[in-house]
């Protein structure tokens, strides 16, 4: 699975960072962004909550 957080719908509430740590981080522009291309499998479960958690559906998964 891949992530990603577009900053124009992101409004730093941080609930990714929250939920998943290890994927999101704050970008230099105090946006969400994501750590990673790829999601590693262990972390799939809480790179979806975050993705389902986003209250703006700034993170798009595929």
């Amino acid at each position: 699975m891949k992530v990603e957080v577009f900053d124009d719908l992101c409004i730093s509430c941080g609930a990714c960072i929250t939920t998943c740590p290890d994927i999101f981080e704050w970008g230099e522009d105090d946006k969400a962004i994501a750590k990673v291309n790829d999601v590693p499998q262990d972390k799939l479960q809480c790179a979806h909550e975050a993705v389902e958690g986003c209250p703006t559906a700034a993170i798009k998964e595929e």
